[in-house]
């Protein structure tokens, strides 16, 4: 698969599957800005997850791993499927774990 393909997904929408397994998919509603601040702090966050179980950090390890659940559900790629929520309870969920990955970004954090 080519990086600019977008993966097969199931015919309701709510999976794809990439080499063979099946993944919750992305929110289809959530505005493409959102959705790109959301992969940022993912990616920084598995980038976190990384550091920490390379330097044996097991609390550094703990808070890069919680940063990514709250990414993962605010994407709604995890917690309660976003086809079984309301539009303004997958508004909810977005604003709020976005709120809580933007105020504890490690480049916003005072030194």
């Amino acid at each position: 698969m080519n990086a600019h393909d977008e993966p097969q997904k199931t015919p309701d929408g709510h999976h794809v599957v990439i080499n063979g397994r099946k993944w919750r998919a992305t929110d289809p509603s959530l505005p493409e800005d959102v959705a790109a601040r959301l992969r940022r702090h993912l990616m920084a966050a598995r980038r976190a997850v990384r550091s920490a179980t390379t330097a044996d950090d097991a609390s550094a390890e703990r808070l890069a791993r919680a940063r990514v659940q709250h990414a993962k559900v605010a994407l709604g790629e995890r917690g309660t499927p976003w086809w079984e929520q309301s539009p303004d309870q997958r508004r909810r969920r977005w604003e709020d774990h976005l709120a809580k990955l933007d105020a504890d970004a490690p480049d916003q954090q005072d030194s």
